[in-house]
């Protein structure tokens, strides 16, 4: 059943949902986490940042589903939509700590060279974020496990490597051997593959509306750019390319522009 309050606040609505369909993501409001809104008949659009937000159709109700970006200060956050803007609550989250001892140096520091390249594919990768396509459906499908293997509940951690601190890890890290097979979540259009400094041969799966998909460190990129892919179909094998210590999967998420926990797309 589903349970959800409305509330005026300040002149503006603020929305909280107890509990959600089953098809939708979890509603978990944090950093690097999902807000699943249900809308009023009237509002038509929503956006965050400046960014289109997913809006998901479940039977006679609809949803914006906003994907919190990992640097959001706890508050409250403002969307804008065609009639009076909504107003969110974003709760403190402790993440883990990450110490990492990476042996090649080139991972830690390096070369200018090195970080020119890492710039260029970064704005490559950017520019795929922060698109929003059309999609094909109109309820959000639900998403499988890329791969085998026990989740490393790393999405968050805050990471240093070699004792120096870096930005949050902004994925899921799944450990798993060399050449396992890594399927599609759900349906989509490969819009990227490459082999990157950090990253290590990558596939990016649009999915529509602004939510894309990410698969790093693989041996093998089975798919080519702009390949219609199905839930299921093998994508590329798990591997160790790019800045790794063992062999795992990089599952990253990204939802209007926001990377997000992958595991907030499964089922509980």
């Amino acid at each position: 059943m589903l349970k959800k309050y409305v509330y005026s606040v300040m002149g503006f609505m603020l929305i909280s949902l107890q509990s959600i369909h089953a098809e939708l993501p979890q509603d978990s409001r944090r950093p690097g986490g999902i807000a699943v809104i249900p809308l009023g008949q009237e509002i038509k659009n929503v956006r965050f940042n400046q960014q289109n937000i997913l809006i998901s159709n479940e039977n006679t109700q609809r949803y914006a589903i906003l994907g919190i970006p990992l640097n959001t200060p706890i508050g409250t956050l403002k969307l804008e939509t065609n009639t009076q803007p909504i107003q969110i609550k974003i709760k403190p989250y402790a993440y883990a700590e990450q110490h990492i001892n990476v042996k090649n140096q080139d991972y830690v520091n390096p070369s200018d060279a090195q970080l020119t390249r890492y710039a260029n594919e970064a704005k490559v990768q950017n520019d795929v974020y922060s698109s929003f396509t059309p999609s094909t459906w109109q309820a959000l499908p639900h998403f499988i496990r890329p791969t085998l293997g026990q989740f490393s509940n790393s999405f968050g951690r805050k990471r240093f490597f070699n004792g120096e601190e870096r930005a949050p890890h902004s994925g899921l890290d799944i450990p798993a051997p060399i050449g396992q097979k890594v399927v599609a979540p759900a349906d989509g259009i490969v819009v990227q593959t490459g082999d990157y400094f950090f990253n290590g041969k990558t596939v990016l799966i649009d999915h529509g509306q602004g939510l894309i998909s990410m698969f790093c460190h693989l041996s093998k990129i089975e798919v080519k750019q702009g390949q219609h892919i199905r839930q299921g179909e093998v994508l590329g094998l798990v591997g160790k390319t790019g800045r790794v210590t063992g062999p795992h999967l990089h599952w990253g998420m990204s939802l209007n522009n926001a990377r997000v926990d992958p595991q907030l797309f499964l089922r509980p």
